[in-house]
């Protein structure tokens, strides 16, 4: 799975871990994989986690880590988890503003679309799962204070490219599905830099009265990659506490 070091991913990679799966996690820095690995299997045992860094908007660097995994079998359940908010545009003009969409779309959608193609053939067949990680602002728009709407553009994209491969890979038996968090507490996106009154007004915004989890995320990602989701795919599911309503 990519952006398994940290946060939701983190929290994925532990559950998936945790049924008895061998993980890789990918993902730009190292070190943060190599204390991710440390800390799951301090609770699932050693030898459940892989980590392979890699720049994942790099085609020659995401050939290099799908050669690393091809040696491990059959991928049987693919995360495509990385994924950022840009820093908003460094000037005025309409360079400046080219240049952190073009960052948005590589770090929220081109990762993973390269990683989904390089590893497309490896997925097992059948029975492969593919699980897309989206955001709430895909379907309301905007990201907070510190967006100017790049974000949720990338994100919306991926929705579109999902529900192709979803009909591409489904005679396959291979299932894809999208997974669209909302306000998720203790991760790199909502972490510093953020008002109380913008974390505040995150909760209120639910019909349950409280933040999710990356554990909340993790369990879901649970679902979507058993047997028992087979019948699941092309779908966007909403996980956001009632923030955002079925369409």
């Amino acid at each position: 799975m990519s952006g398994g070091g940290t946060g939701i991913g983190r929290a994925i990679a532990a559950r998936l871990a945790a049924d008895g799966n061998r993980v890789v996690i990918l993902g730009r820095r190292e070190a943060v994989l190599e204390e991710a690995r440390a800390r799951i299997e301090e609770t699932v045992g050693p030898g459940r986690i892989v980590p392979v860094p890699a720049d994942l908007t790099d085609p020659e660097a995401v050939e290099a880590a799908a050669a690393r995994i091809a040696v491990l079998g059959p991928v049987d359940v693919l995360v495509n988890n990385a994924g950022a908010i840009v820093t908003p545009p460094a000037g005025d003009g309409l360079a400046a503003l080219a240049d952190a969409w073009r960052k948005d779309l590589d770090a929220n959608l081109l990762t993973a679309v390269l990683l989904t193609t390089a590893l497309q053939g490896r997925l097992r067949r059948p029975g492969g799962r593919l699980v897309v990680i989206s955001s709430a602002a895909a379907q309301r728009g905007g990201a907070g204070p510190h967006s100017a709407g790049s974000y949720a553009a990338a994100k919306a994209a991926l929705h579109g490219w999902a529900f192709g491969l979803a009909r591409q890979l489904g005679p396959d038996g291979v299932t894809v599905n999208v997974l669209a968090p909302g306000y998720v507490a203790d991760t790199e996106i909502f972490g510093a830099g953020w008002s109380e009154e913008f974390h505040a007004g995150k909760v209120a915004d639910t019909l349950v009265g409280r933040a999710g989890t990356p554990a909340d995320v993790a369990e879901a990602v649970g679902f979507l990659a058993s047997p028992s989701a087979g019948y699941l795919t092309g779908q966007v599911i909403g996980l956001n506490g009632g923030a955002v309503l079925g369409r």
